[in-house]
């Protein structure tokens, strides 16, 4: 489970990303509002932290960004302000807890598990796109109701390109998201094509209404045929 936290006290941030990794979690940063868009626009999570206070503006504003763009991502934010408005504006944008400082990170890690809960169980986690069908708990791919073997790198590929639909999606990018923040960072992507060749002859021998297009010089792109 990949998390971002966004908070901008360090020591606070810190804490919290020890005690998240030492749970088995895979942690992202970030400090202010400009950063944490940049990073929820290149990579893919799980679940946000959010605190209300950054320095270049408000986390209600990254809430609303979220929840306008992708309602399946969750968001606990976490704030010194415990104020019932405070609460109810987060909690009626689309948050999915709340969670006030000063807090116990035994507490944070069983809102975390709570949450991811509710969310798997709340409806049928599913991306669909044309005749093509991606289930996240059975981790099942079919195309027009038949099912097709997909490895893990592909059927992550697949996912967060179905997450964005049409978004041009840069080769680096794409390492970094599916292969996590250690994905070798040279100019040798082979690993990312031969992947990439795997999943795309997959989807054309399947039959299925979209395609990942390389763009050349960009990177990649989901299009939906429209016959």
């Amino acid at each position: 489970m990949k998390l971002l936290i966004i908070e901008d006290e360090l020591s606070l941030q810190e804490l919290m990303t020890k005690a998240l990794k030492k749970e088995g979690y895979v942690v992202e940063n970030a400090t202010d509002c400009r950063t944490a868009l940049d990073k929820l626009a290149g990579y893919s999570y799980d679940c946000v932290l959010l605190d209300i206070n950054l320095p270049d503006g408000s986390g209600l504003d990254i809430l609303r960004r979220i929840k306008s763009e992708d309602t399946r991502l969750n968001v606990i934010i976490i704030s010194a302000r415990d104020s019932i408005d405070d609460k109810v504006a987060g909690l009626e944008l689309g948050a999915d807890d709340y969670l006030a400082k000063p807090f116990h990170m035994a507490e944070l890690t069983a809102r975390i598990r709570s949450v991811a809960r509710r969310s798997m169980n709340a409806g049928e986690m599913a991306w669909k796109a044309g005749n093509v069908c991606l289930e996240e708990s059975t981790r099942r791919l079919t195309v027009d109701g038949r099912d097709v073997s997909l490895l893990k790198k592909e059927f992550d590929i697949l996912k967060y390109f179905l997450m964005r639909p049409g978004h041009m999606v840069d080769k680096a990018v794409l390492a970094e998201a599916v292969w996590g923040d250690h994905a070798d960072q040279s100019d040798d992507f082979q690993y990312v094509y031969a992947q990439m060749k795997n999943l795309r002859r997959k989807l054309s021998e399947a039959g299925a209404d979209i395609e990942i297009k390389a763009v050349y010089g960009f990177g990649y792109k989901l299009i939906i045929s429209e016959d």
